[in-house]
């Protein structure tokens, strides 16, 4: 059983909330959009332009549609896998919005991944692949003994390639205990790794659950400076407040150079569209110009001998369709506040600041100008991140360090839009792993620099836990 820290109430700082300004009901500016009559994060944003909307269904038709095996006459969507995750992008961000994660060890995971690498650092890949699986376990296989679950175990059949591994989450439960005796049920998932289809991993593997995220604002993110996000970082926690905060370094492959990453729940890809083409040639296997290789090691012979989709330029997916995808993910628009004038909500702001919850989730930026998405540009945000990588303690590390990222650092997530993250699609998955199905578990989870905060928070009473966090559920 696990007890609220000694801290006693009268020790909490009192961090006055800066005055509630009105701007902060619109998290994305002028791109804000409505949650009525339904919640979504697969919306335009508000101000675009309407000459640019055509682009944008193109672009949330391509993210929709299903990928299939190649060859087939429809060479513009063919190419998918051998080895992959959906046949969509949006079948993992569902309506935009995150991931699902099994409730039992019965079905495998969807809209989940698990990541995996060996003990080591490369300047561009960020980790050391493993040597047969790469760095992220395919669950999906074109083969037709796969897509019929044939009974015979992966790889038994004559060029069959087989899917690398199937997924299950054994979920490990333990009861978190306030000072006022209140209890909270806490759980932990644990991989149970099925059906290995190209023998076992080894002991030195390094494994990293994790739900796919919301994608709204993305290109809100993008286009605040990095001296904006550099000034918040505190390498020797001048200020005493136990938090550092760091950026990532990281390899742009569009411009052959390591620059601060933003994108990723460890800050590990430079730019909206390494995450979307990254997430085209793991998740759906489909290769492209940042990324052009099929999802095979060397060593999975057959998986390597299957056909690709690949056109006259050596990718199953062009420049053109592309940069359509990356567009429709860079003007998905934050939805407007809820609650915005609610005395309890308002109240709940008070104690996000007293208690220091702002120290890491930055409420607010501005981006810069954009001549190329003037839509976006000089807009005031709220996104509550700070885009930095922080030290979140042993027990949310997932041991597997990416790039500059330690094992047990992950970038601040946003928290605008979290309150609805149900609403859109029916994910309560919260955190990287989806162990938290509430705010109040996800703030429970915090350790390492948010140790203190959490104490603090521990200590308020009930009323004013509550009230915090249907602020937090307010945004």
């Amino acid at each position: 059983m696990l007890t609220g820290c000694d801290q006693s109430a009268d020790q909490v700082l009192q961090n006055a909330a800066p005055a509630l300004s009105i701007k902060e009901a619109t998290p994305g500016g002028d791109t804000s959009v409505s949650y009525k009559p339904f919640a979504s994060f697969e919306l335009p944003a508000a101000n675009l332009p309407v000459e640019a909307r055509p682009l944008f269904h193109a672009g949330k038709a391509l993210a929709h549609q299903p990928w299939v095996k190649a060859p087939t006459i429809t060479d513009t969507r063919d190419g998918l896998g051998p080895l992959y995750n959906a046949r969509t992008c949006l079948m993992c961000h569902t309506k935009g919005g995150k991931g699902f994660i099994p409730e039992t060890n019965e079905v495998p995971i969807m809209g989940t991944l698990v990541r995996l690498s060996k003990p080591g650092f490369d300047k561009m890949k960020g980790v050391i692949p493993h040597p047969v699986y790469g760095d992220q376990i395919q669950g999906q296989s074109t083969s037709l003994a796969h897509q019929l679950r044939h009974s015979q175990k992966p790889g038994s059949i004559a060029h069959d390639v087989a899917p690398e591994a199937y997924v299950y989450i054994n979920w490990q439960t333990r009861t978190f205990t306030y000072p006022d005796q209140y209890a909270v049920i806490l759980r932990k998932p644990e991989l149970d790794f099925r059906n290995l289809g190209y023998g076992p991993f080894g002991e030195d593997t390094l494994f990293s659950l994790r739900v796919a995220p919301s994608i709204h604002g993305m290109g809100l993110l993008e286009l605040i400076e990095q001296k904006d996000i550099d000034k918040l970082s505190d390498l020797e926690d001048g200020n005493n407040d136990g938090i550092s905060g760091r950026s990532n370094l990281v390899w742009d492959v569009e411009q052959q150079k390591t620059v601060a990453g933003r994108f990723g729940l460890k800050a590990n890809k430079a730019s909206l569209k390494m995450q979307v083409a990254g997430a085209f040639a793991n998740d759906v296997g489909i290769s492209n110009s940042l990324f052009p290789q099929q999802p095979c090691s060397q060593q999975q012979i057959t998986c390597n001998q299957v056909t690709s989709g690949n056109d006259k330029n050596g990718v199953e997916i062009s420049d053109h369709l592309l940069d359509l995808v990356t567009d429709f993910n860079r003007n998905l628009a934050p939805v407007i506040r809820r609650d915005f004038n609610n005395k309890e909500v308002n109240q709940g702001r008070e104690y996000f600041y007293q208690v220091g919850c702002q120290t890491c989730h930055q409420p607010d930026f501005k981006t810069q100008d954009s001549d190329e998405f003037p839509h976006l540009a000089n807009q005031h945000i709220w996104p509550y991140s700070d885009l930095l990588l922080h030290d979140m303690g042993p027990e949310l590390a997932d041991g597997r360090p990416d790039f500059l990222a330690t094992g047990s650092e992950w970038r601040t997530a946003p928290l605008w839009g979290v309150g609805l993250q149900e609403a859109v699609n029916g994910s309560k998955a919260l955190l990287h792993d989806g162990r938290a199905e509430t705010i109040e578990e996800a703030i429970l989870w915090h350790g390492g620099e948010a140790e203190l905060v959490k104490s603090r928070f521990i200590q308020l009473p009930k009323k004013e836990r509550d009230a915090l966090i249907r602020f937090v559920n307010s945004l």
